[in-house]
């Protein structure tokens, strides 16, 4: 196929060929696979300033999405690639042979730089999904941290660079600088920028922003970041938001504020318990769904309160297809007990069979998992409406998992994202954070934001 790029693919492209160190932020569907593959060709064989690249990418992501926007476009037909997935002898093949770009999943980023025994000689480094080294604890970042000073060039993607606040970028610009604008220390850039805020005598559990400090980050990131958003260079299908709500009744609401209050409460003979504020929050999510692990890990069923209100909703449809998203897996049990109750044509999309199917319109309801279909699908085909039955805490995941849906290709004037939230609940607190998240994000990525037609930013 004959590439025609628009001119913030153009824009973009340049960008990470005339900086060795560039973030770019771009919105899911702007086309940031062959944006990037475009500056690699250029720089492998027009330049020549580049002669071996290495890509690290979610798993299906590299195993699938890199090497078909290779196959897809007709100036890419130069381009000899090698995918690294799958067993370590596999994987040792697969990096042994004579290419110009070797894609390799996130997860065995510490196996290639401290166990394969394989010389790093990537001369340039893309790192598609930035965000998933914002820990700076992590393995594949300290790994990736031994070998940065022999990488020329880097480039790091994502439209989610601050999915849980502000805190997360250190370490992403940590990779891509050396420290040199956020700092070298996690302890600098928090003492620089941020204040304690939730705290139990000298145990810190969180930090809030200084005055002005948000804006002196984005400044300080500016020279080698852009972002662009959808909304902006396509004409995308209009976005809408709603809640449905529905109610505990007295008897469920006080054992739900008893484990709340108390850390504990019985349920059918059943003891459930929580032994830190993490695991109540977590009990709190599945009681608010309608069903709960026990301490011994059985499932003790609560309400059916979201059932009912999915069912509605799927009537509402009158068989326009529904994307749903779980995230316990007794919420998936309980909802596909009600499908098949429903006589409702369903499939989990958690294979390539499956999802094949959906985007051919052959499944009613789709049943998604946030964490697995996150990055590197493209459910548009299938339709436009997505229902949280469980919601997430990740702003990332969150986000991610709407523009499987709401991106280029959406034939749907609309996309309709339907939250099922419990009335006074978790759930609220859930999406509450989840608007705060999205603002600082935003602000982030609308400070950095690029502007083609005259000067760097808006």
């Amino acid at each position: 196929m004959q590439y025609q790029p628009h001119d913030y693919q153009t824009y973009a492209t340049n960008f990470i060929k005339n900086n060795p160190i560039s973030a770019v932020l771009l919105d899911m569907g702007l086309g940031k696979t062959v944006i990037t593959l475009t500056a690699l060709n250029d720089l492998l064989f027009d330049s020549f300033e580049v002669h071996k690249v290495l890509i690290i990418a979610p798993l299906r992501v590299a195993r699938d999405t890199w090497p078909q926007e290779i196959r897809k476009w007709d100036h890419l037909n130069n381009l000899i690639y090698s995918v690294a997935v799958g067993s370590a002898e596999e994987r040792k093949v697969a990096l042994s042979k004579k290419a110009d770009i070797y894609i390799i999943n996130r997860e065995n980023v510490q196996w290639l730089i401290e166990e394969s025994d394989i010389r790093f000689d990537f001369d340039m480094v893309v790192i598609d999904e930035l965000s998933s080294f914002k820990n700076g604890r992590s393995k594949r970042f300290q790994s990736m941290l031994k070998v940065r000073p022999l990488i020329d060039r880097i480039t790091g993607l994502t439209g989610t660079p601050a999915g849980n606040g502000l805190m997360d970028l250190w370490a992403e610009f940590r990779l891509l600088d050396f420290g040199k604008r956020l700092g070298r220390f996690i302890t600098q850039y928090r003492n620089a920028f941020f204040v304690p805020d939730k705290r139990n005598g000298m145990v810190i559990f969180s930090y809030k922003p200084l005055p002005g400090a948000e804006e002196e980050i984005y400044r300080r990131l500016s020279d080698i970041t852009i972002s662009m958003k959808s909304k902006d260079y396509l004409k995308m299908p209009d976005l809408i938001n709603s809640e449905y709500k529905v109610y505990l009744s007295e008897e469920e609401r006080k054992s739900y504020e008893n484990l709340e209050r108390e850390f504990v409460i019985d349920i059918t003979d059943e003891q459930v318990t929580a032994s830190n504020a993490a695991v109540l929050s977590n009990k709190l999510c599945q009681l608010a769904n309608g069903a709960v692990y026990t301490d011994d890990l059985k499932t003790i069923y609560f309400h059916e309160r979201k059932l009912d209100a999915l069912e509605d909703i799927i009537e509402s449809a009158n068989g326009k297809p529904i994307l749903v998203a779980y995230w316990f897996k007794h919420d998936l049990k309980r909802i596909e007990e009600r499908l098949i109750k429903l006589g409702i044509n369903y499939a989990r999309l958690d294979s390539s069979k499956s999802i094949d199917k959906w985007n051919k319109g052959l499944i009613d309801v789709g049943l998604i998992h946030p964490a697995s279909a996150g990055h590197g699908l493209n459910l548009q085909s299938g339709g436009s409406t997505i229902v949280w039955y469980s919601l997430t805490w990740s702003l990332e995941l969150y986000l991610q998992t709407i523009s499987r849906l709401w991106r280029q290709g959406q034939s749907s004037n609309t996309v309709v994202v339907q939250h099922i939230i419990t009335a006074n609940t978790i759930d609220e607190d859930i999406v509450r954070a989840l608007i705060k998240k999205e603002n600082i994000q935003t602000s982030l990525i609308n400070a950095v934001k690029a502007n083609i037609k005259g000067g760097r930013f808006k």
